[in-house]
């Protein structure tokens, strides 16, 4: 790959600086609405371009200078081949990061949040994105949050939004909950607070009841999602295929039902574990003797203080309480030992297990702690295909443990569960049978007896949306003095947020909504009885779940989006962000997408037909951080290199996944190519409407290349590649002109006119005064790509490569339609290939013609 020159660039008259460049077309794209999205009479293809929308925090970082200039190329790459681009700018606005700063500074998060938005239009201004900004919204706008109400009440009618008292993520810090996948390394992920468990009532939407289809529709997405994100996105769902068992509890009416992958294995459960914060623990454990319940009530503390990451943890000593109640397994009427223990969590399945301990290695881990007994019912030993094992019995016809006479391989003994493949023993009728023959037989088994039936297991759990803050989206529930909770009527939407005066908005474990009299105590429109706002507010996931939709709709007071304009532009075509969002956003917005699919509101079941993912911009090795005083102001550099040089740098400076190190951005080097770029334009003496037929062979040659490549380089997401050839082509202008074509060549103007446009992608600025320069109308992101001429593309020759064990040992230039056998033969010919082998013996010739020869040698 090239690299920027470091060749002097002639000074630039002051009128054509970069800065001056910056605001001179700034104000003409402005004047000149050049980047909006054009309307229904508008007949070219349409394509629907998105970055994730930023927070405002303040001023713009590296990050989102990163992240939106890869959206930009992308959008401005389709205006050139001839769509009608949607390129919208919002911001997601409500959020706990504003609320706690409102509080350091005593003031209102409406006037933090507010400031940081105007300051990030300035600077995505002075970046040169071309967005359409008539679309611009922000979800703490009571216009957008109307509509995450209305969609609160969609679901509610549906019965996906429900309200319950379970066990909850809390962070102790910001004094709110936290879906699971906001818990990361059992820490708040805004705040990094270990985060503990609290029973709280909340509201909850019902995402289980999709988890079939988010799984399998990820099918669809093959190939244009990153592959890493599918399968988090498959992990995280978690489905698993098996069976629910009822098993009975001894002094108890109702079973209890427990979910298995194993249902084979059940002859070989020993004892029974729940989780010691379910309410079936405290249920047990209230029957039980006093020492008993004391130390469950002891243990439960002490649970209660761990998070579920460290509770699945393989390597944490098992822990746990017997609680002198039995359950009878359905199979054959043994009395299991019912343990109180932390490995089982209360949200898993139905917060129950049955432990195998032979085959999983968990429950034989805690088994050996409790020295509970370890039954062997798969032999791993015995093939699984062919004819069925001989099985040996005792005396009395009872199959023999293969581990009898073998006691140093017992699990109980090795510490190792036996978790492979094998054959079915000491499990009655199902002896003999592989895995998969048992599973279904014992599921048969267990359906005709009414003990069980055939069922499927997630990892996913309904996402829980209350949060107990101010500055979000309130829930448009009312709650009447008998405890019903009716929903707030459609026609009276929006519920707005009330003033923050007098209210103290400091985290206390309760919404300060809650303190706001005048406004949590209403009226209920039905009956005319007083009635309390719901005090809590909606997670932000929420607000970022559909706004992808309002965009296409951003004023309307009639309804969240046009269900004619979404047929006309969505899904979004390419959706750009980090791959931090895989699981939180982009699961919630399949989600809603489907529950708008199933409402009739849109015609697609995913909303990204596909997904970019960029790596960070890191400085030295390290991600950047204002706490650790190694920050690269966004500002600054623009101020500095102005807007287009570090646009080119960061594209430049590697693949788009990759972390860049600010260290190897080159926003110096990316001046130095920008001003030979724009010196070849103001160089151009052929005239404007000059015809590209004639001129120098090889320049021409090299523009056609490009012309070639380069769609493919846009769509690959290969940006720094397309850089890279741009500086080639300017490099190769460059020699033509100074080896005596001169700069009327009409080659040189088709090459540099070809580099102003391919550079709109990425220095728009420099690109439109190029274009200028060079005679035409702007604007030059407004101009179709000319298309390659195949007669250019054929080379005559080539440059192939011979090689002595992979080292190159020369260069040959060879016709480019040489056979493989030539091309040996010319290689073996040549000097310094044949005194690199010497009198080494040749054990193998690679050719690929017409590109390389490798002889292999030794001796």
């Amino acid at each position: 790959m090239s690299e920027f020159s470091t060749a002097s660039a002639e000074s630039v008259d002051e009128s054509t600086s970069a800065h001056a460049i910056q605001a001179k077309w700034q104000k003409y794209w402005a004047d000149n609405d050049t980047f909006l999205a054009g309307g229904a009479e508008d007949n070219r293809p349409r394509k629907f371009v998105l970055a994730m929308f930023p927070y405002p925090s303040g001023d713009l970082h590296m990050g989102h200078a990163e992240n939106y200039l890869y959206s930009d190329i992308v959008a401005r790459f389709w205006r050139h081949r001839g769509h009608n681009v949607l390129n919208p700018i919002g911001w997601d606005s409500f959020g706990l990061p504003a609320e706690n700063a409102a509080i350091r500074r005593g003031a209102d998060p409406r006037e933090w949040t507010y400031q940081n938005i105007d300051q990030q239009k300035v600077g995505f201004k002075a970046y040169g994105v071309s967005f359409d900004w008539t679309r611009e919204l922000h979800t703490s706008d009571p216009e957008y949050y109307h509509w995450n109400q209305w969609l609160f009440l969609q679901l509610h009618e549906r019965g996906l939004a429900y309200r319950k008292k379970s066990p909850v993520n809390w962070c102790p810090n910001d004094q709110t909950v936290l879906a699971n996948e906001q818990v990361v390394d059992g820490r708040c992920e805004r705040c990094g607070a270990e985060v503990i468990k609290k029973k709280l009532t909340q509201w909850y939407f019902k995402i289980t009841d999709y988890a079939d289809r988010l799984l399998d529709d990820l099918n669809q997405l093959e190939g244009r999602w990153p592959h890493k994100v599918l399968q988090m996105q498959r992990n995280w769902i978690g489905r698993s295929i098996g069976a629910d068992v009822d098993f009975r509890i001894e002094d108890r009416d109702e079973p209890v039902t427990v979910f298995t992958t194993r249902p084979d294995t059940l002859h070989g459960a020993t004892f029974f574990v729940v989780a010691p914060d379910s309410d079936l623990a405290a249920e047990l454990a209230a029957d039980a003797p006093e020492e008993v319940r004391t130390a469950f009530q002891e243990y439960l503390g002490k649970v209660q203080k761990t998070t579920d990451i460290d509770r699945q943890s393989t390597d944490r000593p098992k822990t746990g309480v017997f609680l002198e109640r039995f359950a009878v397994n359905p199979v054959n009427g043994e009395k299991l030992p019912i343990w109180a223990a932390d490995y089982v969590l209360a949200d898993y399945g139905h917060g129950a297990v049955m432990a195998v301990p032979a085959h999983d290695q968990r429950d034989l881990d805690f088994a050996r702690a409790f020295d509970l007994p370890v039954k062997v019912v798969v032999d791993t030993t015995a093939p699984v295909t062919g004819a069925m094992p001989v099985i040996d019995v005792d005396e009395d016809g009872v199959p023999i443990e293969p581990a009898e006479g073998l006691d140093d391989q017992h699990p109980s003994v090795t510490g190792v569960a036996l978790a492979g493949e094998g054959r079915m023993i000491n499990s009655g009728d199902l002896n003999g049978l592989s895995k998969r023959n048992a599973v279904a037989r014992a599921i048969d088994q267990l359906t005709a007896a009414g003990t069980g039936r055939a069922a499927k297991n997630y990892r996913l759990r309904d996402w829980l949306i209350s949060r107990q803050r101010f500055w979000g989206t309130p829930i448009p529930m009312l709650h009447h003095e008998d405890g019903e909770v009716t929903p707030v009527p459609v026609e009276q939407l929006p519920v707005r947020l009330p003033s923050v005066e007098g209210l103290d908005l400091s985290p206390k474990g309760s919404s300060p909504l809650g303190a706001a009299e005048s406004w949590v105590r209403t009226v209920d429109p039905a009956s005319g009885e007083p009635v309390l706002r719901d005090p809590d507010t909606m997670d932000t996931f929420v607000d970022s779940s559909w706004y992808f939709l309002r965009f296409l709709s951003p004023n309307s007071d009639q309804f969240a989006f046009d269900p004619a304009e979404a047929s006309r532009w969505a899904p979004v075509d390419s959706y750009i962000g980090g791959v931090e969002h895989a699981i939180l956003h982009l699961l919630y917005a399949r989600f809603i997408t489907k529950v708008l699919f199933d409402m009739g509101l849109i015609d697609f079941t995913e909303p990204f037909s596909s997904l970019i993912n960029q790596g960070m911009v890191i400085l030295n090795g390290a991600k950047m951080s204002k706490s650790k005083g190694n920050l690269v102001l966004f500002q600054e550099e623009l101020d500095k290199h102005g807007a287009d040089a570090l646009r080119v740098g960061l594209a430049f400076a590697g693949p788009v996944e990759d972390d860049k190190d600010w260290a190897d951005v080159s926003t110096t080097g990316a001046q130095k190519f920008l001003a030979r770029a724009l010196r070849l334009s103001h160089e151009v003496s052929s005239p404007v409407d000059v015809l590209f037929k004639d001129g120098n062979a090889a320049l021409r040659h090299g523009t056609h290349k490009l012309l070639a490549d380069a769609p493919a380089l846009v769509e690959q997401t290969k940006f720094n590649v397309l850089v890279a050839r741009l500086m080639e082509l300017v490099n190769l202008t460059r020699k033509t002109v100074d080896s005596g074509a001169g700069a009327g060549d009409p080659a040189v103007r088709e090459a540099v006119e070809t580099v102003a446009v391919m550079l709109d992608l990425i220095a728009p600025h420099t690109a439109e005064e190029m274009w200028e320069a060079l005679g035409h109308e702007p604007s030059v992101g407004l101009v179709t790509w000319r298309q390659a001429d195949p007669a250019l593309l054929v080379e005559d020759t080539i440059t192939a490569v011979a090689q002595v064990n992979g080292k190159v040992r020369a260069q040959l230039e060879v016709p480019a339609k040489i056979t493989a056998d030539e091309l040996e033969a010319l290689a073996r010919g040549d000097e310094r290939v044949i005194r690199a082998i010497g009198d080494k013996e040749i054990v193998k010739v690679i050719v690929r013609a017409p590109k390389l020869v490798n002889f292999a040698v030794k001796g």
